[in-house]
């Protein structure tokens, strides 16, 4: 099984690059965030507890959205492997996901990090924001503070799998096909 993650700040393109690599190389796509709004949606017992969680305006507990990945990967075991997008961003998440992962065998096998120059991340998303009407890609002062976070308690995830000789740095910069055209590349090194 080809479990990757694809890693990189705001604005890197992960979630553009992830539908690519899901159609390239028929892997689910596993984005939490999406995840976490379908249970919502569908008003599963996961559900219904994280909505009382984001509507008190607090993070889903760890171990709730673990136990919702757990979910979608055994409803999905004959799927090739899984992309995961958005998630972990802490190293507590990388070491309860790879927890739950080796327990289903079907560890990480790559953390693909996107590298794009800061003035780019900030061009991204500020364009973004006006192509998309997202409110949070409209104030450079928000995307800047949204990027530090990532470099504060996101960064260090890039660490942990580092240590475990998965990490590949592709660079984010360039178009869209450029760019995949590199992560194939580690994919295929590897797959």
């Amino acid at each position: 099984m080809l479990n990757l993650i694809l890693f990189g700040p705001p604005g890197a393109g992960k979630g553009t690059q992830s539908l690519k690599i899901v159609e390239k190389y028929n892997l689910q796509h596993l984005s939490t965030g999406d995840m976490l709004r379908s249970a919502i949606q569908q008003n599963s017992p996961l559900g219904r507890k994280a909505k009382e969680f984001m509507d008190e305006g607090r993070l889903v507990p760890d171990e709730m959205v673990i136990d919702l990945i757990a979910s979608v990967i055994d409803s999905n075991a004959s799927a090739k492997g899984f992309v995961f997008d958005g998630f972990p961003r802490t190293t507590l998440q990388a070491t309860k996901l790879d927890g739950m992962l080796e327990k289903r065998k079907s560890p990480i096998r790559l953390l693909i990090s996107l590298e794009v120059d800061y003035d780019e991340l900030i061009a991204r998303l500020v364009n973004r924001g006006k192509v998309c009407d997202r409110t949070d890609d409209q104030d450079e002062n928000v995307i800047r503070g949204r990027i530090d976070i990532y470099n504060k308690t996101t960064l260090p995830v890039m660490d942990y799998y580092k240590a475990q000789g998965k990490l590949r740095s592709v660079s984010g910069m360039g178009s869209v096909d450029e760019i995949f055209m590199r992560i194939c590349q580690v994919i295929d090194s590897v797959a």
